[in-house]
């Protein structure tokens, strides 16, 4: 019995010394917890001002307009000069071009109807009445029907250069301020960078804070006669897919309808 007491009062201090093992357990998974939580309310918070600045900023014709003003208004007004201008243009040939493209199946096939009926003054009236070059070069072979077919050949030709350039009109113009818009881009660039030059040798020291303000107006003139360039080079590209195509029909129409004229020449003895 006495041996069984010892015993029974040497084990409860062992048991009185791992007792406090859950509390302290407890204790740090409770620590772990906040933390967590902390570190997750913090990311939401910085997740959350990105929206807050955007919506701070307003629109996109807000911050063109800000950029705009940044940019220093006098080389900024001559790209967006350059922009107008050259937009003019562009839309000015579309419109001539969409106009001038006609069903030239059709009215070929009217035209050979004509002649071969013997109406070549039909032929003419129908051709007068159409708009677009491949009528015109058509009426202009009809004009010299009566002379050799050599002739009526380089006639046509020599039409149809002069119906190419009439097409072309103002494309240089075009191409002039797609080359002007990005160099007068460079052109603020280099002003820029020769300001913020200038305020440093005004405030006798390297501040990071001019050198950025004068880099940002450079690079942002640069940016905007990029922009230009791209956008008046897209519809110029649109404009000479359009001249290419009528050129084709002019082409394809000038052989069909000599072909017509020699089957007419062939019935009527020349």
């Amino acid at each position: 019995m006495v041996l069984l007491m010892t015993a029974m009062l040497a084990g409860m201090p062992a048991a009185n010394a791992q007792s406090p093992q859950p509390k302290d357990s407890a204790a740090m998974v409770v620590s772990d917890t906040l933390v967590a939580d902390s570190a997750m309310a913090q990311i939401d918070a910085e997740l959350g001002m990105p929206d807050e600045g955007a919506e701070a900023d307003g629109s996109l014709h807000k911050q063109l307009k800000h950029k705009f003003i940044e940019g220093s208004a006098g080389f900024m007004s001559l790209v967006a000069l350059a922009l107008v201008l050259g937009l003019a243009f562009c839309i000015e040939r579309i419109v001539y071009l969409t106009l001038s493209e006609i069903n030239t199946k059709r009215l070929l096939a009217d035209v050979d109807s004509k002649l071969g009926q013997n109406d070549v003054e039909g032929a003419k009236d129908l051709c007068r009445n159409t708009r677009g070059p491949v009528a015109s070069i058509c009426y202009q072979a009809l004009l010299h029907i009566r002379e050799k077919v050599e002739d009526i050949d380089r006639q046509l030709t020599n039409y149809g250069q002069v119906q190419i350039s009439n097409m072309e009109k103002g494309c240089s113009w075009i191409r002039l301020f797609i080359a002007i818009a990005p160099s007068l881009g460079f052109l603020g660039t280099v002003i820029g960078m020769v300001m913020a030059f200038d305020q440093i040798e005004i405030a006798g020291n390297i501040s990071p804070t001019i050198v950025a303000k004068g880099m940002k107006v450079a690079l942002i003139t640069t940016i905007f006669g990029i922009i230009v360039a791209i956008i008046l080079q897209f519809f110029y590209s649109y404009i000479l897919s359009k001249i290419d195509r009528l050129t084709t029909q002019m082409e394809e129409g000038a052989i069909t309808l000599m072909d017509a004229i020699t089957q007419y020449k062939a019935r009527n003895n020349g």
